[in-house]
């Protein structure tokens, strides 16, 4: 009896543990979910691109003048400062934390910026003014920039500007004559260096605020000898600059962000 119960159980217990396996077999096996993707990255902002836009601002130039005739200085060389407007464009690449580019701009200048004061010639006993007004301002110059955040630039300028003048006019404040030369050489550009501060405002809007000094090299006038007005007089122009602060708004083709 005891042998029979054995084989019994041992009899169950196998077929137990088989069904037990075929029931398994048939149930689907589970697999492992796939891992999610990785979360994007911010994007962050580059000024690598190029650049085209506005700007407005005030002009004040420095001139002096003098004749060969009578040795006068006419007046202290401080003209009057003038509201300039215009447009640049440029373009931008980023290295890490700088950026190098290039820019060119062109104001047109109004009003008369460079009205002199009137000086008295004893040895004539008559009064006379020298007026010589500079009409567009344009420069082009190499800018280097260190990121001070993100969107938020510092930079400076160096390169070469230019002026148009509307000619070198002489007038006799005493009997109101008024005769107009032209410049003996058209030599009207020189240097230019400058600073500022752009913002990214937005991925393709920035905004600048800028300062610009322009210096120019002499220049010679020589009256002709038919004229009513101091007729074969020369006069020379030195310390010729303009210093300019603009404000700007440009459109960015940075080519869009990176990742």
């Amino acid at each position: 009896m005891p042998k029979l119960f054995y084989y019994t159980a041992t009899s169950l217990s196998v077929l137990v543990a088989a069904t037990m396996a075929a029931h398994a077999a048939d149930m689907p096996m589970k697999t492992k979910a796939p891992p999610l993707p990785p979360a994007p990255l911010p994007s962050s902002f580059t000024w690598t691109g190029l650049y085209i836009g506005a700007n407005i601002g005030g002009a004040w130039p420095h001139e002096t003048v003098t004749d060969s005739m009578f040795h006068m200085n006419f007046g202290n060389g401080n003209g009057n400062g003038s509201f300039i407007g215009g447009g640049e464009a440029g373009f931008n690449y980023q290295i890490g934390k700088f950026v190098v580019g290039v820019e060119g701009d062109i104001d047109g200048v109004s009003g008369n910026n460079k009205m002199g004061t009137a000086v008295f010639i004893p040895a004539l006993g008559q009064t006379f003014r020298i007026d010589s007004n500079d009409r567009w301002i344009a420069t082009v110059a190499a800018r280097l920039g260190v990121t001070v955040t993100d969107r938020l630039l510092a930079y400076g300028k160096a390169g070469g500007g230019w002026v148009g003048d509307s000619g070198f006019m002489v007038t006799d404040v005493t009997t109101g004559l008024t005769t107009t030369t032209l410049k003996n050489n058209n030599d009207t550009g020189g240097w230019v260096v400058g600073a500022g501060l752009e913002w990214a405002f937005a991925n393709n809007l920035t905004a600048k605020v800028e300062y610009d000094y322009l210096g120019l090299h002499g220049q010679t006038v020589t009256i002709p000898a038919t004229s009513a007005v101091l007729p074969g007089d020369t006069f020379n122009t030195g310390t010729r600059n303009v210093q300019m602060l603009k404000v700007g708004l440009n459109y960015l083709f940075n080519w869009g962000m990176k990742y």
